[in-house]
């Protein structure tokens, strides 16, 4: 499962391949915000009467099934795994077996 503040690499969509920190989860609807990644641009109106409108860059939530987590050791995507260690649960990357 994707934590806030992991790092993740998308795989699908249009920023496939870029790395990003998860800023905000949505577990209800399988979403995550990653900072940077997936923004539009959202015309704003002018406020006032006399003022000018503006052009916003507005980042959007993704799938959760369009990302990985990025592993620790080698820089690529892998999947999660858990690990008992001691009387903790941790989560591990399954490709090097590094603690996330």
């Amino acid at each position: 499962m994707i934590k806030k503040g992991d790092n993740v690499i998308i795989t699908a969509g249009k920023d496939k391949g870029k790395k990003g920190k998860v800023v905000r989860v949505f577990p209800d609807r399988n979403r995550v915000l990653v900072e940077g990644l997936n923004s539009f641009k959202k015309h704003q109106r002018a406020r006032s009467g006399g003022g000018k409108g503006q052009v916003v860059d507005v980042t959007h939530p993704m799938h959760a099934s369009n990302m990985q987590v990025v592993d620790p050791k080698t820089g690529k995507a892998t999947r999660i795994g858990a690990k008992k260690v001691g009387d903790k649960k941790v989560r591990i990357a399954r490709k090097s077996g590094q603690e996330i």
